[in-house]
């Protein structure tokens, strides 16, 4: 149906549920358990990332949000609904790391023929323009860069200005500048209140976008919060120059003080921590050293901890009982 001007058009009614509530969920392939007995709730308005290194899950499990494949065990809802149901129809939009298009069409030719097959669309013309597509709109698909036909596919998932919005590594391949382009225009539709759930395999676009991490690693959830609660619980890094009168080394103030690594790189050492103001107290009340800086762990530290080995729980992240594997 196209939406005409002055018209009331039948817009899909938001629902009261969470947007998705999954519990106990798995898919197997084969002898390959890509979701591993996973359990989470999304709630509507929030803007998540999917964290996790290959094979992580994250694909199988947006797979089953979007009802492309049905789960092995356990129980998934999509806006209370099951995620086949056809009563979702223009309720999810979804950009996909996949996906042809008519290399013959021009841009904005492609959106008004996805938007003759929806019950209910906004004016393409609305979407060219919250896409960030309106520069080429004229040109053809075989035309476009990389970085318009991501624009291309996001203006596609808002057509039927949908409650949830999935978004499958949005900015692969695309170069710093039309990643940091694309980002802009996600925000501005953020801003709209809608539920926003994406993978990425750039934790800066987690870092800088997301109210909500969600890592996983070999199908399991490994940490669930915000990028602040994530980073809280991973070891400290302290900086010192050491005193080279100092009457003990620095391997047995780290045995001393609960250390796990040590690094020298001549008079400058390098500790990783738990209780870094344990270490400091340590090292400033004895005289061992002086120049003495601590800095919180990173997303990137945290992911590479929680990813090091497979089934990795996290008592400090893991989320509530009940609510994880």
């Amino acid at each position: 149906m196209n939406t005409i001007p002055g018209a009331n058009p039948p817009h899909p009614v938001p629902t009261a549920h969470p947007a998705v509530a999954a519990r106990s969920l798995s898919r197997s392939f084969g002898q390959v358990r890509a979701v591993d007995n996973l359990s989470l709730t999304i709630t509507t308005g929030e803007i998540v990332a999917l964290l996790g290194p290959n094979g992580a899950g994250k694909t199988t499990l947006l797979d089953m949000v979007l009802g492309f494949t049905k789960p092995s065990r356990g129980t998934l809802e999509v806006l209370g609904r099951d995620p086949g149901s056809p009563a979702l129809t223009g309720h999810i939009g979804a950009m996909l790391q996949t996906g042809g298009m008519l290399r013959d069409l021009t841009a904005a030719e492609t959106l008004h023929f996805l938007a003759d097959c929806l019950p209910f669309h906004l004016p393409v013309a609305d979407v060219i323009e919250r896409a960030g597509m309106s520069d080429f709109a004229s040109r053809k698909i075989a035309k476009c860069s990389g970085g318009q036909i991501q624009r291309i596919r996001f203006g596609a998932a808002l057509l039927s200005d949908p409650e949830l919005l999935i978004l499958d590594e949005p900015t692969a391949g695309l170069d710093a500048t039309a990643r940091r382009d694309f980002w802009e225009h996600i925000r501005a539709d953020a801003a709209r209140g809608r539920t926003i759930i994406f993978a990425t395999h750039y934790l800066q676009e987690a870092q800088d976008m997301a109210e909500r991490v969600i890592l996983m690693n070999n199908g399991r959830i490994v940490a669930d919060g915000s990028v602040a609660t994530i980073t809280a619980q991973q070891r400290h890094h302290l900086t010192v120059t050491w005193n080279p009168q100092a009457s003990i080394t620095p391997e047995e103030v780290a045995r001393r003080a609960g250390a796990d690594t040590v690094e020298r790189d001549g008079d400058l050492v390098r500790f990783t921590v738990a209780d870094s103001d344990r270490l400091a107290a340590v090292i400033l009340n004895e005289g061992l050293g002086s120049h003495l800086q601590i800095s919180a762990a990173s997303l990137e530290d945290a992911f590479f901890t929680l990813t090091a080995s497979p089934h990795t729980d996290s008592p400090a992240t893991a989320a509530p009982e009940g609510a994880r594997s």
